[in-house]
This record gives C-alpha cells, sequence and structure tokens, in this order.
C-alpha cells in the first residue's frame, strides 16, 4: 500500500504561479512513476504530468508545456508540480497518483493508477 498527501493548492490570480507536493510513504520502494492530474466537477480526471522515479524522464500534457514543470525529490518521497503563468481554466481539484505498470505511455490514463492521493483544490481567479 502506497499513501498520498497532496498540498499546495490555493487560490491564485490568472498569472501567477503555485507548487503542489505530493509526498508518499508505505511501500514506497514500489513507486516507479508518479503523476498529477486533475478534476473538475462532472468531467474525469484529465492528464496533467508525469515522472519517471528513477530517470526523472517527464511526460506532460499539451495544457501543461510551457507552464508547468513536474520534479522529484526521491530523499523526500515527494513530486512537486510547479505552475506558472496560471490560467481560469487550470481551476480543479488537483491529485498524485501512481501509475500500476511503471513507466510508459499508459501513464497518462487515469484507469493506469493504483493509488491516489485525497487531491488539492486550485482556483485561479480572473
Amino acid at each position: 500500500q502506497v499513501h498520498l498527501v497532496e498540498s499546495g493548492g490555493g487560490l491564485v490570480q490568472t498569472g501567477g504561479s503555485l507548487r503542489l507536493s505530493c509526498t508518499a510513504s508505505g511501500r514506497t520502494f514500489s513507486i516507479a512513476a508518479m503523476g498529477w492530474f486533475r478534476q473538475v466537477p462532472g468531467k474525469e480526471r484529465e492528464f496533467v504530468a508525469a515522472i519517471s522515479w528513477s530517470s526523472g524522464n517527464s511526460a506532460y500534457a499539451d495544457s501543461a508545456k510551457g507552464r508547468f514543470t513536474i520534479s522529484r525529490d526521491k530523499a523526500k518521497n515527494t513530486v512537486y508540480l510547479q505552475m506558472n503563468s496560471l490560467k481560469p481554466e487550470d481551476t480543479a481539484v488537483y491529485s498524485c497518483g501512481v501509475p500500476n505498470k511503471g513507466w510508459g505511455p499508459w501513464v497518462q490514463t487515469a484507469d493506469n493508477y493504483d493509488y491516489w492521493g485525497q487531491g488539492t483544490q486550485v482556483t485561479v481567479s480572473s
């Protein structure tokens, strides 16, 4: 079992920045990748970014490229999502997760994740 706890969400104005954190505990030795997704009411989870735990290779949704950066601190079992140039359409609950097959193209699909955090709200005002 892996437990994930997100933090860092909040209210920010358009153009502002936030850094989200997600710290893992439990069977952290089993983590091969981690990802960030977001969700608004009435919609499915949307892929944002993911990172390979060993190599640091990353993948981004088109909406995140050039504005968001995912990184990880292996010693702290923590993954970060630095979000810059935020827009109102970035408003959502952001959750981190651990995919069940490690690193690969499947990390962009929420169904391939076994563990999720509780989520943190990000609200961008116009």
